[in-house]
């Protein structure tokens, strides 16, 4: 007797996260000029095992244990920037595990940090613990709780604790002229969600949900030829590339003819297409940054990214053992401290 298939129904293929929420993703951070600020005016770890703190703040802060082990933590969450339950788990779960990829560590454990209003479909908060925990174990880790509150908008992520040795630890700064800078990912997550087609649409979120595990891997292999890294997120290419071209006192030239993006992403920035996050980006960079770009070139860099790639400034003779998933945004020059799009 032949058995027939039974197509499977996708339960939220009509659930609209987005419609929960004002705002999502790392579009819904602080502006970068409030945070720093606000980090300024908070006081200094005395702590010497407190390798990295605020002061100056990086990626994650990292303390250590052991001579040679040092706990890397961080923590990220957002209110939803795409409408699927799962896509929202993973993209959040691979952001959040971002932060230990950009310091050179690698995912220990990780716990839920989660808000949801109480008539949220409970089906669908189960669908995104499930695709974070999935996306947390590709990383190299274990989910190890969490915690729960009621709130009018649903807001996920995690706490993500990961491990280096205290000797090989990435940092924002370093960059040395003549370095080649490269970027793990397209960019234009966020004008690709607000003004692509759908299959742009689709295109970044497949992006967002993939794991910077490999790429900080690739540059760990490459030892002392990798001399700054970050990754790029809610304050885009700009801001990003601004924070290692001060903590490097270098001068950072983006090229953005030749930046890569998500299908869609440039297209809507020449249609005049900008986000939210825009013009804190603009405002966090003002007066370090030197743009003969194109209108739509400057849009890329300043638009904010979720779950974006890893920046990093390598030396030259290097650049070819770097996978295809890299590609070449720029280059660096020596100081002052400053970015320059052209």
């Amino acid at each position: 007797m032949t058995e027939i298939a039974v197509p499977q129904v996708d339960p939220f293929a009509d659930m609209r996260l987005t419609e929960w929420t004002s705002c999502g993703g790392c579009a819904a951070k602080w502006g970068a000029s409030l945070l720093a600020g606000l980090v300024r005016d908070m006081p200094a770890g005395s702590d010497p095992a407190l390798l990295i703190g605020l002061a100056p703040f990086d990626d994650a802060a990292v303390y250590e244990v052991a001579p040679d082990v040092a706990l890397v933590s961080t923590t990220d969450f957002f209110p939803p920037l795409v409408d699927h339950p799962s896509d929202f788990g993973a993209i959040a779960a691979a952001n959040a595990c971002s932060d230990v990829f950009a310091m050179g560590g690698r995912v220990a454990i990780a716990v839920n940090v989660a808000a949801f209003p109480e008539n949220f479909p409970p089906e669908a908060i189960v669908a995104i613990f499930d695709a974070a925990a999935a996306v947390v174990a590709e990383a190299g880790g274990t989910i190890a709780g969490g915690h729960t509150i009621r709130n009018p908008e649903p807001i996920f992520g995690l706490a993500v604790q990961g491990v280096v040795h205290p000797a090989r630890i990435f940092r924002k700064g370093g960059a040395l002229p003549g370095d080649v800078l490269m970027l793990s990912k397209p960019l234009g997550t966020g004008l690709a969600l607000a003004g692509g087609l759908e299959n742009d649409k689709a295109a970044a979120i497949d992006g967002m949900r993939r794991l910077n595990r490999a790429a900080s891997e690739e540059l760990q292999a490459l030892g002392a030829a990798v001399h700054a890294v970050t990754d790029v997120t809610g304050y885009g290419l700009a801001g990003h590339g601004w924070e290692m071209a001060e903590r490097s006192n270098a001068t950072l030239a983006i090229d953005t003819d030749g930046i890569v993006a998500y299908p869609g992403a440039r297209e809507a920035a020449q249609r005049g297409v900008r986000t939210g996050g825009d013009p804190r980006n603009r405002e966090y960079v003002a007066g370090h940054v030197e743009s003969t770009a194109s209108a739509a070139g400057e849009a890329l860099c300043m638009d904010p990214q979720t779950s974006g790639g890893l920046l990093a400034a390598v030396d030259p003779s290097v650049v070819a053992h770097l996978s295809a998933r890299w590609w070449r945004v720029g280059e660096v020059a020596a100081g002052p401290a400053a970015l320059v799009l052209r």
